[in-house]
This record gives structure tokens, C-alpha cells and sequence, in this order.
């Protein structure tokens, strides 16, 4: 949380750190996250109701109703039956206005397809009312929406202003959003995490072993910094593209008969301690380091 040291405006009284501003706005980012998701569940509970030919249109698309494209046909085809009615002049358009810049023909073709196919329907005023409401519900997904862009781009704008920013930022999988909420959760103080495994605990990646009498058992932690695992897992999975090493350590992981979310949350505790160090010691991120290959044991050297 952002600390308070001062309530005057004087000359006297320091400007706001760059990790207190940073925190602030990665909560606030969150938040509108969440909003947003929110906001896109709603709108695609009520659009399975009576309109299924736009949910199967953009079915296969990764940001699914969040997609511009899905926001601008639904803007002016709220209904089953005005979608079916679409002119292709007017559909190609509104793909275009949503940013698309390549294939604009075939997927205006494919729209089209989609759109007058025969599909289930509700009576005519009832599918009129039902549209009604459904531009409200993409009324409060765009506001959505706009408010994480905008929270987006702020928090990235104040986390490039900390000094540690290029160096969160040389790892592998970590780009501006990323490292701020991560900067956000570790906190800049140097002193609070004394080794890397404390942090490592802090943020559940590190393993933690339960003993009683004869029985012993090693499972993840619980207990954690849940906002801060989060952020992690995107990390690591971001990192196997980004890094050869990385890709190298989840195989082994894997290999050796981790699950998967078992062997991210295993990278991403030993890029958590790569980070702690290079934190430490005010250093960049070097990938021959960080993944060097092991040494040979002195007897397989002697072998």
C-alpha cells in the first residue's frame, strides 16, 4: 500500500515516490480489470438468451465479446434479426472502423455467413426488447473498456519514471503493465524481502513441506500474495517465448513429471530469485547466467 508521510503541500514535504504512484495506479488497474470482465460476462449471459449467432461468430477469438469488432457490429446490429438483414457494405465497414487492417474481405464474407445462417429466436418484441437492453450492458463494456486502456497506459507512464524499471524490465516475459504490478507487490524497499526465498514465499511459488511423525508432504503454498501469483503465472508463461532458457527449464520440468501449472509455478520461482538478485545488486538480466548449463559433478568429470 502507498505510504502517507505528509499532508501539507509545503516545499518541505517530499513529491510522492514513483512506487507509491505506481501501486496506486496498478489497484486501479485491477479493479478495472475486473470491471471489464465483469461487464463482458454479463453482456454474454444475456446475449445467449436470444442472439447465439454472435457468440458463435466470435467464438474462436481470443478476446471473444471484448474484441472491437465484436463491439461494433453489436453497436449496430443489436438483434438477430437486424444482423441477418446487415448490408455487406455496411458490415465491412464497421469491420474496418474496428481496426482490422488485413483480410477485411474474408472476414466480412465470414460474418455474413454466420449471420444468416437459421438460428433459434425469440418472439419479434421480445428480441427488440432483449436488443435494448444489450446496447446498455455494451454501454458499460466500453466505458469498461476505455477505463483499462487509459489505466493501462498511466500505470506503464509512472513505472518507467522508478529506477528500477529497465531492470524488471530486461527479463524475459515482463513488459511495462507486467513489471508495475509486480514492482507494486514487491515494493521498492530493499530491506523487506532479506533472501530470495523469503519472497519466494511471499509469493506462493516456493514449495512448502508439511511433516508429522513418519509423514511428510511437499505441496504448493496457500497462503501467498494472491495478486502477486497471479501476475506470476503470466510471467512464466510469457517467458517460454521469450526465453530459450526458460522454454529449456519448463520442458525439464514437465520431463521430470511436473503438471503444468506445477512447472510455471517452478519457473517462475527461480525467475522471482533472478529478479530478487538482480534487484539486489542493481544489475540487468543476463540470459547466460541466469540459464547457464550445470556443471558436471567432479565424479562424472572424473568418469
Amino acid at each position: 500500500m502507498p505510504r502517507f508521510e505528509c499532508f501539507d503541500k509545503s516545499d518541505a514535504c517530499a513529491a510522492p515516490a514513483a512506487w507509491d504512484a505506481t501501486a496506486v495506479a496498478c489497484r486501479g488497474s485491477s479493479r478495472a480489470v475486473w470491471d471489464r470482465t465483469r461487464a463482458h460476462n454479463r453482456l454474454r449471459s444475456h446475449l445467449r438468451e436470444y442472439y447465439p449467432a454472435v457468440l458463435e461468430a466470435f467464438a474462436d477469438k481470443r478476446e471473444k465479446l471484448l474484441a472491437r469488432e465484436a463491439r461494433a457490429i453489436l453497436a449496430i446490429a443489436p438483434t438477430q434479426a437486424k444482423a441477418a438483414k446487415l448490408a455487406r457494405s455496411k458490415l465491412k465497414a464497421a469491420v474496418k472502423q474496428a481496426g482490422r487492417q488485413r483480410r477485411i474481405e474474408a472476414e466480412t464474407d465470414r460474418l455474413l455467413e454466420v449471420f444468416r445462417r437459421t438460428w433459434l429466436r425469440q418472439p419479434a418484441l421480445v428480441e427488440t426488447a432483449m436488443g435494448h437492453q444489450t446496447l446498455a450492458l455494451l454501454g458499460q463494456l466500453e466505458a469498461a473498456c476505455k477505463a483499462c486502456d487509459e489505466l493501462a497506459s498511466a500505470t506503464e507512464e509512472l513505472f518507467l519514471q522508478h529506477p528500477d524499471a529497465e531492470i524488471i524490465t530486461s527479463f524475459p516475459g515482463l513488459a511495462a503493465l507486467t513489471g508495475a504490478r509486480l514492482l507494486a507487490e514487491i515494493g521498492d524497499d530493499r530491506t523487506r524481502f532479506d533472501t530470495a526465498r523469503d519472497l519466494k514465499a511471499y509469493a506462493g511459488s516456493a514449495p512448502v513441506t508439511r511433516e508429522s511423525g513418519k509423514s511428510r508432504r511437499v505441496s504448493h503454498r496457500r497462503i501467498k500474495n494472491s495478486r502477486l501469483a497471479s501476475t506470476g503465472r503470466h510471467w512464466a508463461f510469457a517467458a517460454l517465448t521469450a526465453s530459450t532458457g526458460a522454454h529449456d527449464h519448463y520442458n525439464r520440468r514437465r520431463e521430470n513429471g511436473d503438471r503444468y501449472y506445477a512447472a510455471l509455478r517452478n519457473l517462475f520461482n527461480r525467475m522471482l530469485g533472478q529478479l530478487h538478485h538482480c534487484l539486489t545488486t542493481h544489475q540487468r538480466f543476463d540470459e547466460a547466467i541466469a540459464f547457464a548449463p550445470p556443471k558436471p559433478s567432479p565424479l562424472a568429470a572424473a568418469a
